[in-house]
């Protein structure tokens, strides 16, 4: 009866460095590997050659899919410390974007503490340090991390008689690699320069005996059940050597088509699904993967794959989600909390998360699957695009999270219409950078660092905003999923009432998974930070209102004001650009501004817009629970200047910005778009620690505002619903959300329900 664990057959080479072989020539044996097809590399560790992990990253740079597969010693000290194993190669597996594998050989009684010490340090996602107290290995408080770019395979090399071996790699390893019970001594070339494993015979090897095979998977099986494993978790493989002969001589030797009938039983009958050939010999390796690999691939016939995530990862799957119902499509890129790219999304810029699945589509099609997935779920669902928002609601703790970050192309469409196409994981950054060469930019947002996604359905005040308008204004057609699944694309002409909806509440209807947009001629830009001692801070704030709103709209600027210090003076940054190259220009249009308080510093550059939204990209790793409020503003009127001096007074803001809008935005109807704030000049929002106490400071200072600006606003009353839409926005906005989610699937945002609450 076949034993097969559904596992797909992979294939390897070993490879040997000669005494002073250079290693770009195994480099190059293991690029002409890739191109056989080979699914593994390894080199082999000679006494005096070359390091194998130096050799390895020599040949990761020379190679781009096959996987490299690592050797440490599981009873290491030094270098070969489990927790500089782990490390070395986890930041391998990232230089490679995930094409590592290790193996850990011998010391049978440390096997099972290593495994434990090398996940510890790739669990980043665990916020305390590592400690760990055994028998052959302690640490103290080791840092943990990097995790690996995927779930990194952790192998166990075992003799077919190494019961404590076998036993560790059933209760814990991800694979088994197969030696021959006679040990695993260096291999020697037979007269044609084929390598042959050793046996008493001289003769080619596989990694035993039937029954010894059989022996080998009663106690990998039986200490995986007993662990509470499946079986087929763990994958089998073998190192295997042999030699082409007219006739056949023995096992591994003969014809190909014999080779493929000796190897054939070892994956049917003892559960075997990978091969690593020991061999330097460019023929053999040429001749097994053209000819041997084929056959066997041919003799094994159909055979459904399934490979059941691990045991590790089963334990930290939350209530509430069927994960062995995630589409098939969705599966092999979804992260869940065991993973090893956990630490990776489960938080945002400001704010930390932890939910218990993350799904990341490539396709809009594969966004389609995971709404229906997703609304099946009791859980919530949060989306994320660059995983900035303030408002933090693109994460969750338990529920399910669409993240569109691999969704992030962007695409010259009318280069005359200056027509672009820019999907809704790519950052502003990225889209400032695209359009640079043409000429052209977007406004939007301050911050480079900031998703499409998020900005694009909400408005987007940016650097350019008082000359060319909101971001939303600059959009001419959006593709989206609907809550069913169902995909749409909607313009002025075609699902019109909805594409009005996406601008400005578009995160209640659907998911954008494109956006077209018409860019504007851009050149260098004035970009400006000045440095003012802001101590009389209502005086201030009126000044810099009333010069902002006097000033060209080639010029938008925004405040921001830190938590005062006894004893000092209160210090307040201003930052500015003026959509002008020239120095004259810049200069007159700053002056104003920096005339409205005493100036410390300034820092003026002239500069492409695109080197003002340049922003490294870095992991988002967000620990707390931020509190913001935020509202729009007509004008920064000597009593809203007042009362806002005199919360910054209070200290219970650390973060208190104010920018500038108007302008253009302000010439769109405020009927032309869900975002209905168009009277404003200003935009306000505060950064606190307590809730209770910045609501209550907060909320004196609402009758001086004329609305919200939805993104930077984490208080989910019902009144803030009305804050950013007034009554016949909001009806319209109803009677959409009846039509396109009546069932509210889209509800972890600033939610606008399908009827009155």
């Amino acid at each position: 009866m076949s034993v097969e664990h559904g596992h797909p057959l992979r294939f390897g080479v070993l490879l040997t460095p000669r005494d002073g072989e250079r290693a770009g020539a195994l480099a190059e044996r293991a690029r002409m590997s890739e191109e056989l097809g080979y699914d593994l590399v390894s080199f082999r560790d000679v006494p005096g050659g070359l390091d194998p992990w130096t050799l390895l990253s020599w040949a990761a740079a020379r190679t781009a899919r096959v996987r490299l597969t690592t050797h440490a010693r599981a009873h290491g000290a030094g270098a070969d410390h489990p927790a500089v194993t782990a490390r070395a190669a986890a930041s391998l597996d990232l230089l490679t974007d995930g094409r590592v594998e290790l193996v850990l050989d011998g010391a049978d009684g440390t096997l099972s503490e290593t495994v434990d010490v090398i996940r510890g340090v790739w669990a980043a996602a665990e916020r305390s340090p590592l400690r760990f107290d055994g028998e052959h290995h302690r640490l103290t408080g080791a840092e943990r991390g990097p995790a690996p770019a995927h779930n990194l395979p952790l192998w166990i090399t075992a003799t077919t008689g190494g019961a404590q071996a076998l036993r560790v790699a059933g209760r814990k390893a991800d694979g088994v690699l197969l030696v021959p019970a006679t040990g695993d001594a260096p291999l020697a070339p037979d007269p044609g320069g084929v390598l042959l494993a050793p046996d008493p015979g001289g003769v080619p090897a596989g990694p035993g005996t039937g029954d010894g095979l059989a022996r080998a998977a009663a106690l990998i099986d039986e200490a995986a059940t007993a662990a509470g494993r499946d079986p087929r978790e763990i994958r089998r493989a073998a190192r295997i050597t042999g030699r082409f002969t007219p006739e056949s001589e023995g096992f591994l030797t003969g014809p190909p088509r014999r080779w493929a009938d000796d190897l054939l039983p070892l994956i049917r009958d003892h559960g075997l699904s990978t091969f690593i050939l020991a061999t330097d010999d460019p023929g053999t390796l040429r001749r097994f993967a053209v000819e041997v690999v084929p056959a066997l691939r041919a003799a094994r016939g159909e055979v459904a794959e399934r490979t059941p995530a691990s045991l590790f990862v089963r334990r930290h799957r939350r209530e509430g989600i069927d994960y062995d119902a995630v589409p098939a499509a969705l599966a092999g890129t979804a992260i869940e909390p065991g993973d090893a790219g956990f630490a990776r999304v489960r938080s945002t810029y400001m704010r930390g998360g932890s939910p218990g699945l993350v799904l990341r589509p490539g396709t809009p099609e594969e966004v389609g699957q995971a709404v229906r997935f997703a609304r099946t779920q009791p859980v919530k669902l949060s989306v994320r695009s660059g995983g900035h928002g303030i408002s933090g609601r693109s994460t969750n703790h338990g529920g399910i999270v669409i993240d569109l970050s691999r969704l992030h192309a962007i695409e010259i469409l009318d280069k005359a219409a200056r027509r672009v196409r820019v999907e809704p994981g790519a950052r502003w950054s990225d889209v400032a950078a695209a359009l640079a060469p043409h000429g052209w930019a977007l406004s939007s947002g301050d911050y480079g660092g900031v998703g499409v996604g998020g900005l694009a359905t909400a408005g987007g005040i940016g650097w350019l905003v008082r000359q060319h308008g909101l971001t939303i204004d600059r959009l001419r057609a959006v593709d989206l999923v609907l809550a069913d699944g169902t995909r749409v694309r909607a313009d002025e002409t075609e699902h019109a009432e909805l594409f009005w909806g996406v601008r400005g509440a578009g995160a209640n209807f659907g998911i954008v998974t494109s956006f077209e947009f018409e860019v504007d001629e851009v050149g260098d830009v004035g970009f400006a930070q000045l440095v003012l001692d802001v101590t009389d801070t209502a005086g201030f704030l009126e000044r810099w209102g009333a010069a902002m709103e006097a000033a060209p709209r080639d010029l938008t600027s925004s405040v921001i004001i830190g938590r005062p210090s006894p004893g000092r003076p209160l210090i307040g940054q201003i930052m500015a650009v003026v959509n002008s190259g020239d120095a004259r220009t810049i200069i007159d249009r700053l002056q104003p501004i920096a005339a409205t308080a005493p100036l410390l510093d300034h820092s003026i550059q002239v500069q492409p817009y695109a080197s003002v939204m340049h922003v490294p990209h870095r992991p988002h790793d967000g620990q707390g629970e931020p509190v913001t409020r935020a509202a729009l503003a007509d004008h920064l009127t000597p009593e809203l200047a007042a009362a806002a001096g005199r919360l910054i007074g209070t200290g219970l803001t650390y973060f208190f910005q104010v920018r500038a809008v108007g302008g253009v935005a302000s010439d769109v109807p405020p009927d032309a778009t869900a975002y209905a704030g168009r009277s404003a000049n200003f935009s306000l929002v505060a950064f606190g620690s307590s809730r209770r106490g910045l609501d209550a400071a907060w909320d004196e200072l609402l009758p001086h505002f004329n609305g919200t600006y939805i993104n930077f606003e984490t208080d989910l009353r019902p009144e803030r619903v009305h804050d950013a839409y007034p009554g016949p926005t909001l009806r319209r906005l109803r009677a959409l959300k009846r039509r396109y989610d009546p069932d509210n699937v889209f509800r972890d945002n600033f939610n606008i329900t399908p009827s009155d609450p």
